[in-house]
């Protein structure tokens, strides 16, 4: 089975996709489209990990399922070219988990700082499989031998624990896998990280220390993928800056997180560093700075709100695109599962 250079990544369906989600993943996985073979999935198993009043229960769940779906698909990821699937159509996501979970070390699991973050104080009352999710995460990305993976700051340890699971395997089954045709005793590979977007970190309109998020209470704190031109003009306008000027140079938003994050966002928007933004608008009141904004937000998410608004009222033609999906990632997935169980030992109809 010769390695093919693949990128896979997921988004959750929490609902409620954002400015945050949009920069921060979705931009990027457009680009990757140029130059990979990519996966991109709607990891529905994941967001179930959590109580369901975090995950809003079954009819939420395929209302967000859908959204993001849509989300991909009006911000220009090609359904027909690359393969857009959920997660929980796949079993073999599912089955690789437990080899890995046979594999990964409960050690290795203690580490991870999400999970503590997640659980919070409470940890004994978390589920086991909010504890479990990074080998589920190893397990979406090996499935398909993906050799790239696009990831924030808060999941770059689950893709180290990845690497870390994929080379236990190949160490503890390595004459297996040679006797398996594989002469290096490598059979999945170590995937690599990709710089997410052009915004890794896209901070709240009403605080600049906090990342945008869909739990904040305000929605003014944050620009949704399905808000109209005059919400997004309204949310911009109101969104917290400080008394002073734009600076002229970045040095100057060091120590000013409002005006560093609005800046940011202009300048992933437009696909400029922050620098030549300054040039444009540094000395200048944000007034002017923020109808700038305005303009530049309403131009590139209006068509996505309109494109997601549209899918919305064709349930079916979105669920066909992700059976579509299925099938495809499936025939990939049974080939990479079956040849893993043969690595291990199980005996399989033939």
């Amino acid at each position: 089975m010769a390695m093919v250079e693949r990128v896979f990544s997921g988004v959750q369906p929490t609902g409620n996709l954002h400015l945050g989600n949009y920069l921060g993943a979705i931009v990027n996985f457009v680009k990757l489209q140029e130059n990979y073979s990519c996966l991109y999935c709607v990891v529905d198993l994941h967001a179930i990990t959590q109580g369901v009043d975090v995950w809003g229960g079954p009819a939420e769940l395929a209302r967000n399922t859908r959204e993001v779906t849509a989300a991909f698909i009006a911000s220009g990821i090609d359904p027909k070219k690359h393969i857009v699937f959920n997660q929980s159509q796949v079993p073999g996501h599912a089955e690789l988990t437990w080899i890995f979970n046979c594999v990964a070390r409960v050690g290795w699991l203690s580490r991870m700082t999400q999970f503590k973050e997640k659980a919070g104080k409470d940890r004994e009352n978390a589920s086991v499989g909010l504890y479990d999710y990074p080998v589920l995460m190893a397990a979406d990305i090996l499935l398909y031998r993906a050799t790239h993976v696009p990831v924030g700051e808060d999941q770059k340890q689950h893709l180290e624990l990845s690497r870390d699971i994929a080379q236990k395997f190949n160490n503890d089954f390595g004459d297996s896998i040679r006797g398996h045709g594989f002469g290096d005793g490598l059979f999945f590979p170590q995937p690599e990280p990709l710089i997410t977007g052009p915004a890794t970190r896209v901070m709240s309109l009403r605080d600049g220390t906090k990342k945008m998020s869909k739990s904040d209470s305000s929605d003014n704190s944050r620009i949704n993928l399905t808000d109209d031109a005059d919400t997004i003009a309204q949310k911009i306008r109101k969104a917290k800056t400080d008394p002073e000027p734009l600076p002229t140079e970045e040095k100057g938003l060091e120590t000013r997180p409002e005006a560093d994050n609005l800046v940011g966002i202009y300048a992933a928007l437009s696909g400029r560093p922050k620098s030549d933004v300054l040039r444009d608008f540094g000395g200048g009141q944000f007034s002017s700075f923020k109808n700038a904004l305005v303009e530049l937000c309403v131009a590139k998410l209006s068509p996505i709100a309109a494109e997601m608004k549209r899918l919305a009222a064709d349930p079916g033609h979105v669920d066909q695109i992700l059976i579509d999906g299925a099938e495809r990632a499936n025939v990939i997935a049974e080939q990479t599962l079956k040849t893993a169980k043969d690595i291990v030992g199980f005996v399989r109809k033939r």
